[in-house]
């Protein structure tokens, strides 16, 4: 299909009006939300913790997903074969781990000790009396997170150009200002909310289009004998090195240190629902993987080379193969779909940002021990957010790497720094501050530090070495300090 057409086909008015009815939908939902999220910063942030299991499970797996999966794993795909099963595989077992035994622990935890943001957590569960350890997680999350918001408006921005053929900074100003209002108005209860409808968008366009797109080129098997016709490379999932796979594998590490993951765990109702969640959200996440690993490899078939994708990019995949497949208000659903993982992250690390600067560095530590009023602090919170969107435009604008590179560093930042020293502070009780110090900034450094070293770089993803040199420095630190009084007690809340 030529250029031309496929643009047309996007600007087809059902197409359009199949977009716009799932915006309204979505600003609806955060219109919906604003009375209850406008009562204080525990319900803008964590809906009060009254979420319940099937909002929660969804809205933990789809944003942690992203533009990543829809754009990013299934342009791997074409690229690689199915060998980009591996990056899909880490992260479904992780997750279980997380919504079985991790969660209930941090989720009984905050409660007692009334933690709204993940820095609350660590200053409770260490006695950050002096803030220092607050300030240290507000500022590896603002490094990480910025690049994070931003590759979320560059996917947008790019699935505004392969669909709708409009300018690409256009297109990543528009997703902003969709992603702001609703963020801004609603905060969590609406994000999670939106995330759920979401979660069904995504779902309905990771199954159909491949699908259709199998079915189209004559089954299976012939699609499967094409690719094997052009390498077994397309057809074997086992293709690559062990020490490749397992580098994919370790994208998983990144889930226990991302804290827009972690809220969600903390905003639920009942611990005891978790196991509930855990069935629910890896059934989603083993779906959502299949779609996007064989979107791509369906995609490798229709347009054997990388040339025939606008800009001869790959993370143009997706929409294109919808545009040549898709009836038009189908396609305006897929591509609602691909803002749908774009919003679902991008509107959860804003409340996670706001949250470290309003909760944990104006209420906590610049005006400590006063007591604020809970409607200026979630005023104070909605300017935050506008303001960090402000900043992630800026740094979207001049931001040069693929979305999926650009999101696999702040992911690796995040989960190198904060996963380690979660899952000691968690599960250790030797754990002591100094030691979580120590962890949080080693894995900083290494994850960037690897990260623009080309030889390391080429050599493993960073967010490996990163997450097993905080493990490290977290531990060793540990044994040779002294753990507070207060710190060994906090431990017992968790238990």
């Amino acid at each position: 299909m030529e250029e031309s057409q496929i643009i047309s086909v996007a600007l087809e008015p059902a197409a359009i009006t199949a977009f716009v009815a799932y915006l309204a939908m979505i600003i609806g939902v955060g219109i919906y939300a604003s009375r209850f999220s406008s009562q204080g910063i525990s319900e803008y942030f964590i809906a009060g913790r009254k979420m319940n299991r099937y909002v929660v499970a969804l809205s933990a797996v789809v944003s942690g997903r992203s533009a990543w999966l829809l754009l990013g794993v299934t342009g791997m795909a074409y690229a690689q074969g199915p060998s980009a099963i591996w990056a899909v595989v880490g992260y479904i077992v992780v997750e279980i781990f997380l919504f079985l035994y991790y969660a209930k622990r941090l989720r009984n935890f905050t409660e007692k000790r009334d933690c709204i943001t993940i820095p609350d957590f660590f200053a409770e569960r260490f006695g950050d009396h002096d803030g220092k350890l607050r300030i240290t997680i507000v500022t590896i999350f603002l490094v990480f997170m910025i690049g994070y918001i931003a590759a979320q408006f560059v996917a947008g921005g790019k699935a505004f150009a392969s669909g709708f053929g409009m300018e690409m900074n256009t297109g990543i100003l528009l997703t902003a200002l969709i992603v702001v209002v609703y963020t801004i108005v609603g905060g969590f209860l609406a994000v999670s909310l939106s995330d759920m409808v979401q979660a069904f968008f995504m779902i309905l366009a990771l199954v159909i289009l491949p699908f259709i797109a199998i079915i189209e080129y004559g089954g299976l098997a012939i699609l499967l004998s094409e690719l094997a016709s052009m390498g077994m490379f397309y057809v074997d999932p086992f293709a690559i090195s062990v020490g490749a796979a397992i580098g994919f594998m370790g994208i998983g590490l990144g889930s226990p240190g991302n804290p827009h993951i972690l809220a969600r765990y903390m905003s639920i109702n009942d611990s005891s629902e978790l196991k509930t969640a855990a069935i629910v959200g890896t059934t989603w996440n083993v779906i959502m993987a299949w779609g996007a690993v064989f979107i791509g490899l369906s995609g490798r078939v229709y347009f054997p080379e990388v040339s025939m994708l606008p800009a001869e990019d790959t993370e143009n995949l997706f929409p294109m193969l919808a545009q040549m497949h898709l009836h038009p208000i189908l396609f305006g659903t897929v591509l609602a779909s691909i803002f749908a993982a774009i919003m679902s992250t991008a509107d959860s690390q804003l409340l996670v940002a706001a949250s470290s600067m309003v909760r944990d560095v104006y209420e906590k530590i610049i005006r400590k021990g006063e007591d604020l009023p809970q409607k200026k602090l979630v005023l104070y919170s909605r300017i935050v957010v506008f303001l960090i969107v402000v900043l992630s435009l800026a740094f979207g604008f001049l931001a040069e790497d693929l979305v999926f590179w650009l999101v696999l560093f702040a992911w690796a930042g995040l989960g190198a720094s904060i996963g380690p020293t979660s899952i000691l502070a968690l599960y250790w009780r030797g754990t002591t501050r100094a030691g979580v110090m120590a962890g949080l900034i080693t894995g900083t450094l290494v994850t960037i530090i690897w990260y623009y070293t080309p030889l390391l770089s080429n050599l493993m993803y960073e967010l490996i070495p990163g997450f097993f040199a905080a493990l490290i420095a977290t531990w060793l630190v540990s044994l040779v300090t002294e753990a507070a009084p207060d710190t060994r007690r906090a431990f017992e809340d968790m238990e």
